[in-house]
């Protein structure tokens, strides 16, 4: 790329490379080494009940895809989340130089019972983030007693799903909320997956939301949402679906090395998580 097309800072000050979006993997070593390739220092680990790095054929990544689909599409699955959360403690207890938790909870519940599960299972278990949380369609709205929660706590970050079934009217339902809890930074994940140009749209019109670029699949749209939102834009892979090496290289394909592109990189979530 011409240095015209890149985005320029002169700032040599270096930050901690942070993966903003990963998943819990089966063995978890494999992320490790995967982290390591990348030369990723640590990343925010989400819970997950579909495991696609186990599949060895297609029959059986379409079983994994299926747990998926029904996850994304709000489905409730009260023993998988309890299971979820014990696979991500415990790789979190593992390895707690490298994973940093965040904690998903069902969004069918009572809000006040939503606030019980976010202090007991969440905040207990030493997870510091909410996510990735997966509204169903048209349901956005779910959210707002986790943002309510999250507050309560001192504006724990919030993710949710930006991918499909999430619509363009679902992430503006989610900025709309994120301009009624200020205090509570809000991460559209996948950089809103087709509705990438409305997800940038909204994250520069809203000073708490951000944008996580994992999964995104042009190159066009990250150099956009760097652009408009360069403090609010964050490296992330969605490992196993991405892959840490190529999200980190698309990243350093735009922006030339100084202040922004460390901020993308890792430091604007080392200061949401003050690390």
């Amino acid at each position: 790329m011409g240095h015209s097309a890149a985005i320029a800072d002169s700032d040599e000050e270096k930050s901690l490379i942070i993966d903003a979006h990963s998943h819990v993997h089966d063995p978890v070593h494999d992320h490790i080494a995967l982290l390591d390739e990348a030369g990723v220092e640590r990343t925010v680990l989400f819970g997950t009940l579909p495991h696609p790095e186990r599949a060895t054929d297609l029959d059986s990544f379409r079983r994994e895809m299926s747990v998926l689909e029904r996850v994304v599409g709000g489905g409730p699955h009260p023993d998988g989340f309890r299971s979820a959360w014990g696979q991500l403690a415990a790789a979190c207890a593992a390895h707690p130089d490298r994973f940093i938790g965040f904690g998903k909870v069902r969004l069918d519940l009572p809000p006040e019972r939503i606030a019980e599960d976010i202090e007991r299972e969440l905040i207990g278990r030493g997870f510091v983030g909410i996510g990735e949380l997966t509204p169903p369609p048209g349901r956005a709205g779910d959210i707002e007693p986790v943002l309510r929660a999250a507050s309560d706590h001192g504006g724990m970050p919030v993710v949710v799903h930006g991918f499909a079934p999430t619509t363009a009217a679902d992430l503006a339902t989610v900025a709309g909320l994120a301009r009624r809890h200020r205090d509570v930074p809000v991460v559209i994940s996948q950089l809103g997956g087709l509705n990438w140009l409305t997800a940038i749209e909204l994250a520069r019109d809203n000073a708490n939301l951000y944008l996580d670029l994992s999964t995104a699949n042009i190159i066009f749209a990250v150099r956009l949402a760097i652009r408009e939102v360069p403090d609010r834009t964050m490296f992330g892979s969605d490992a196993p679906y991405g892959d840490p090496v190529l999200a980190r290289a698309t990243v350093e394909r735009v922006i030339r090395p100084g202040a922004v592109r460390d901020r993308v990189l890792g430091g604007t979530l080392a200061r949401l998580l003050d690390l």
